[in-house]
């Protein structure tokens, strides 16, 4: 089972956008190699700050508008959103020390 959860397109605005806390959204879908291999770095970060960050997951085929809107065009891809604006995008397979400074950065 996932730390982090499941966020879909219409729950977006409230579950994403108004979070008083920074949120780590995990752009993914299931056919994806590095996006699965990722899901233990997730998890861990939803573990380690939680409290301090909200670790959401959005299924890309499940949940096409939301990945459009934000253009996202490659998986695994991670925004950080404070509230409510896109304040760091990372694209691809991160170490976990990457992922977890870059999430720091804005806690």
């Amino acid at each position: 089972m996932s730390q982090a959860a499941e966020v879909t397109d219409s729950q977006w605005e409230t579950v994403v956008l108004q979070s008083e806390v920074p949120v780590l959204v995990d752009f993914w879908a299931q056919w994806c190699a590095p996006c699965r291999a990722m899901g233990p770095y997730v998890d861990k970060l939803a573990e380690e700050l939680d409290g301090q960050l909200k670790v959401m997951k959005i299924n890309t085929e499940d949940n096409p508008e939301v990945p459009a809107k934000y253009g996202i065009t490659a998986i695994p891809t991670f925004l950080i959103i404070k509230d409510g604006e896109v304040v760091k995008q990372l694209v691809g397979s991160q170490q976990y020390d990457q992922l977890k400074t870059a999430v720091e950065a804005y806690l």
